[in-house]
């Protein structure tokens, strides 16, 4: 195995950030939903616009770090190889057979990976954004001229709830796909990737060994 320098500090450290912002929304959500009782009503509510304003904050320098830094290209969608990788996740990597699209410093995202990512980033987080916002200021619907129901208005922000933590324990479980259990989770924390087909990685990626 062969490592490469693939992931900067700022993009793990806004990984792990968005997974701490993640967590604590649904759960403090779920339990302004009454669903159980854990923080307390009002602390979770506290902890929970805290947590929903730190991550609008953030998703703007996620945004603007993607942009200026070129690695908007790595959220391209593409078609090619998309059926393979597909397979590869259904039956081959249950047979040892080798990933169709391997890691590089310039594909970070296999092409399911860049479409899933990028309607997390395009629709899903704007998403439960507008919808928490909305949600928040409820008092000032009538000024803003919306004409909807509470009731609704909290079913649209639990289902995008729900579908962001199905997001998160997919998540969890691709990471365990690599060549080793925790391979991928430890590359998201030293920023070094470890690929076994090096011919498909330029040399000057390759991190020579001491």
């Amino acid at each position: 195995m062969e490592k490469i320098y693939l992931y900067t500090r700022f993009e793990r450290f806004w990984h792990w950030a968005q997974a701490l912002l993640i967590i604590l929304l649904a759960l403090t959500g779920f339990e302004i939903h009454s669903s159980y009782t854990l923080f307390g009503f009002e602390k979770a509510f506290e902890i929970h616009n805290f947590c929903a304003w730190a991550w609008l904050i953030l998703y703007a320098f996620i945004v603007f770090w993607i942009l200026t830094t070129g690695e908007w290209r790595q959220y391209v969608p593409t078609f090619q190889k998309l059926f393979q990788v597909a397979k590869y996740y259904v039956s081959g990597i249950f047979k040892g057979e080798p990933h169709p699209v391997p890691k590089s410093k310039r594909t970070k995202h296999n092409p399911l990976q860049r479409l899933t990512y990028l309607a997390i980033v395009s629709f899903l987080v704007p998403y439960q954004i507008i919808t928490g916002f909305i949600y928040y200021y409820y008092n000032q619907w009538p000024e803003w001229g919306i004409n909807l129901s509470l009731k609704t208005i909290a079913f649209l922000h639990t289902a995008g709830a729900f579908a962001m933590v199905t997001f998160v324990i997919v998540h969890i479980y691709m990471t365990t796909t690599g060549h080793t259990i925790f391979a991928h989770i430890k590359a998201m924390f030293t920023g070094w990737e470890e690929v076994e087909d090096i011919t498909a990685v330029p040399k000057w990626e390759i991190k020579t060994k001491s």
